[in-house]
């Protein structure tokens, strides 16, 4: 017997625990999300973009270079090289469920739609238009931002249920969220970003991992559940 009935009795707990906290989560960052929205469709000044703009601008020309590099790690072309390296690795090499390369899939073809509506939506101009950093096309929300955050975050995912060692797992996921952030505020530096499209990236590209990952956890758990009731 793979597993016994309090185990999965604690399985369904946790699924549907993690189910609240990404109702949660979702909430609070579409909460944000529209809040910011609002104030981008009446063509809002956002002080805190002003401030942003300033420390960017006063910044040192070797962090601008170097945010350069750390920038082209969201870009479209590598993000979606990643996700189909990634696809098929969880597919046939990594022994973890199919249905993980099936979700990672969905997350990134829906945050990627999701985005491109978005930008058309709130049609939001950029602060400067530079097509050396993929600073071409609408502003709001920072496609970089969001796919970095659901393609990553995604990773961070697989690593936490791999049957790696605890501690490797500590310093991989720390390195994931360090090159989200990075990413994120990369946009920020080189001024082809507001400050506000790089937090409307995150909680809308936070909101959408959360929601895939809640629907894979709960395949997973009628996947085990099922195991169970034939082994009994």
């Amino acid at each position: 017997m793979l597993f016994s009935e309090s185990k999965a009795s604690e399985l369904s707990k946790s699924s549907i625990l993690l189910v609240l906290i990404g109702l949660l989560a979702v909430g609070s960052g579409g909460a944000l999300f529209m809040e910011i929205a609002e104030d981008v469709m009446e063509r809002e000044k956002f002080a805190v973009d002003a401030a942003a703009a300033r420390v960017a601008s006063e910044s040192p020309a070797w962090l601008t270079t170097a945010m350069g590099w750390i920038t082209e790690a969201g870009s479209v072309t590598l993000i979606t090289i990643f996700t189909i390296i990634m696809f098929f690795c969880l597919l046939f090499f990594i022994p973890l469920s199919k249905w993980t390369a099936v979700y990672l899939a969905v997350a990134m073809v829906g945050i990627s739609a999701l985005t491109k509506v978005l930008k058309l939506f709130f049609s939001r101009e950029r602060p400067e238009l530079l097509a050396e950093y993929d600073g071409t096309g609408y502003s709001f929300p920072s496609g970089h931002t969001s796919g970095a955050s659901v393609f990553y975050g995604f990773m961070i995912y697989v690593v936490l249920i791999s049957p790696l060692k605890k501690p490797l797992k500590w310093v991989i996921n720390t390195c994931l969220v360090l090159l989200i952030f990075l990413i994120s505020f990369s946009r920020v530096f080189l001024n082809v970003h507001y400050f506000t499209d790089v937090i409307g990236g995150l909680t809308i590209g936070l909101s959408w991992l959360v929601i895939c990952i809640a629907a894979l956890e709960i395949i997973l758990w009628r996947q085990r559940k099922r195991r169970l009731t034939h082994t009994n």
